[in-house]
């Protein structure tokens, strides 16, 4: 049996080309902001985690989420 890479299972892969992953839906529905215990939104562009409560936005460096209060960057309102 072969993995289909477009089921909801499977992790985004960045194009070919890029060194950047996507994170995985599945996780990202598991995690919340450390710091409010609160959802996150998921900032495909910048790559980030934001938390509107906590206004911090955590990175994702090579797929994977950084929820380290001290490495999140404050949000500008």
């Amino acid at each position: 049996m072969t993995t289909d890479q477009t089921s909801p299972e499977a992790p985004e892969q960045a194009p070919a080309g890029t060194t950047e992953r996507k994170v995985d839906r599945k996780l990202l529905e598991l995690l919340v902001c450390p710091v409010t215990k609160t959802t996150l939104e998921y900032n495909s562009e910048a790559q980030e985690l934001v938390s509107r409560a906590a206004k911090l936005a955590y990175p994702i460096r090579n797929g994977i989420p950084i929820m380290l209060p001290e490495e999140a960057r404050p949000l500008d309102d």
